[in-house]
């Protein structure tokens, strides 16, 4: 069975969908977005808009295959209450950060629930839909398969869940970098990265130097001033492995089902285990 989503937001997405919708529709509309029956299909704000490719069905007289026009219009949050949730986001570091990293946190549904909205889909309402073909259901086996592609799509951008609410991303990030904590992080993340230049070789090569005076042996092995007893500890940004987690879980390089951020922690904890029984 194809899965349409790799990550957690997505996941609820689909099962959000699934717990409103007849699961026969649902299993079509499955089939219809992995067979490639989906022709095209447009995000704007909170309006999808699609065609779809119908079936050929002699027995109702369609001989040629039709294309059907499907939108679906997801509720929007009203701007009051999107400014009132984003105070809520920006005293959370937990959330802050992982927004500005391009991930959304597990737990992000509750600050939402606890102002009496929903950032994912909560029932049928949530959704005004509508497509050209002659089924008397809504949502139809076409719109089903919308559905499934949206969910694929959430795993590449999560800020779509925020965009087909009414918000977009580059907004969302503005407001959230203004706040003191994201204040921190964005200085982090805004530090221009080292550009790589060609090396010939992977080794230091030696100079030679004169030396004016002759060497004194105490000051050779000893150093000429006494290290300090304390090392004084560097203000990080909070964030462990900053440059990794930027990308988010699934970076456009990355072309696996599971996470790319927990595969490295799983890569760093092998290498720090190893490392402890050498010291």
């Amino acid at each position: 069975m194809t899965k349409f989503s790799r990550t957690w937001w997505g996941d609820r997405f689909i099962k959000a969908l699934e717990a409103f919708t007849d699961d026969n529709r649902l299993k079509r509309g499955r089939s219809y977005a992995s067979g490639g029956k989906v022709k095209s299909f447009e995000i704007e704000q909170n309006k999808i808009t699609a065609k779809v490719r119908g079936s050929i069905n002699p027995y109702f007289g369609v001989y040629k295959e039709p294309t059907y026009n499907i939108v679906i219009e997801i509720t929007p949050i009203a701007k009051t209450r999107w400014h009132e949730a984003i105070q809520k986001l920006s005293a959370k570091a937990s959330i802050v950060s992982r927004l500005l990293l391009n991930e959304v946190p597990e737990n992000i549904e509750e600050t939402f629930t606890h102002m009496g909205l929903h950032l994912l889909p909560h029932s049928s309402k949530d959704f005004k839909t509508s497509c050209s073909c002659p089924d008397y259901a809504n949502p139809c086996k076409h719109i089903a398969g919308v559905y499934y592609l949206v969910a694929s799509q959430l795993d590449t951008n999560p800020f779509l869940l925020f965009e087909l609410r009414g918000l977009s991303k580059t907004e969302l990030q503005e407001k959230l970098a203004t706040s003191p904590l994201g204040k921190v992080l964005s200085t982090a993340l805004d530090e221009q990265e080292l550009s790589i230049e060609p090396c010939q070789s992977f080794y230091t090569k030696p100079e030679k130097q004169s030396v004016n005076q002759k060497p004194n042996l105490r000051e050779f092995w000893l150093g000429s001033k006494r290290l300090p007893s304390t090392v004084a500890e560097s203000n990080d940004s909070g964030v462990s492995a900053i440059l990794i987690k930027k990308e988010g879980n699934f970076p456009i390089f990355w072309r696996k089902d599971h996470s790319f951020i927990a595969t490295m922690e799983e890569l760093y904890r092998r290498i720090k285990t190893k490392n402890q029984s050498l010291m």
